[in-house]
């Protein structure tokens, strides 16, 4: 349980403090109208992600006996977070154009995170691929999975948030890059472990 509590708790951060489009969103609507707005903007994956973990699950469980087909998603799972990681090491900080009129509400929130193509490449390659394996443990596991992951996922927009409110700078700061720098270098060592399970599920190990 705690393995994949620990997973779902670096996916979380990582996905969390990562630039992005909802991050974009939360960043704006604090920065324009108060903390209260990005708080809003930041609960969005809430209302957006059952039906997509749902979907990727079931089509998963599908293929659960086909070995090469689970390997080579696990390996593009892989791929997926070590491109994520690189992205966290080599952000110089976010930017923003508060020019342009952003979304406002909770329900446009979860419309920016629906349309954006990161909760399904991550749900079919990286996310499903660990809750099927947590179910094969216990029930217990993929709970711990989907409660770190939530819980550190929001709680890290959130967290953003209320920095942002209180000092607009952070996002250009040191303390934001290293933060991300340290998430990125974790999230190339989880790559290393999903491209194991790939190549073992392929019988290449």
């Amino acid at each position: 349980m705690l393995h994949f509590l620990t997973i779902g708790t670096v996916l979380g951060l990582s996905a969390g403090f990562a630039p992005g489009p909802l991050l974009t969103l939360v960043i704006t609507e604090t920065l324009q109208h108060d903390i209260k707005a990005g708080i809003k903007v930041a609960l969005s994956p809430i209302l957006t992600d059952l039906p997509i973990i749902i979907l990727t699950i079931f089509v998963l469980s599908k293929l659960s006996n086909f070995h090469g087909v689970l390997g080579a998603i696990t390996i593009l799972g892989g791929c997926f977070v070590l491109y994520i990681g690189y992205q966290c090491i080599s952000t110089q900080g976010v930017e923003l154009n508060l020019d342009e009129k952003k979304p406002k509400s909770l329900i446009k929130g979860a419309l920016t995170n629906a349309l954006s193509p990161h909760p399904y490449l991550f749900w079919f390659s990286v996310g499903a691929p660990t809750m099927t394996k947590a179910m094969n443990l216990n029930h217990i596991a993929p709970a711990a999975f989907i409660l770190g992951f939530y819980s550190f996922l929001i709680g890290s927009k959130v967290f953003l948030a209320i920095l942002v409110g209180k000092s607009k700078t952070f996002l250009s700061g040191t303390t934001y890059i290293y933060t991300m720098r340290f998430l990125g270098l974790t999230l190339c060592l989880l790559a290393m472990f999903l491209f194991y399970d790939g190549l073992s599920l392929l019988k290449l190990l």
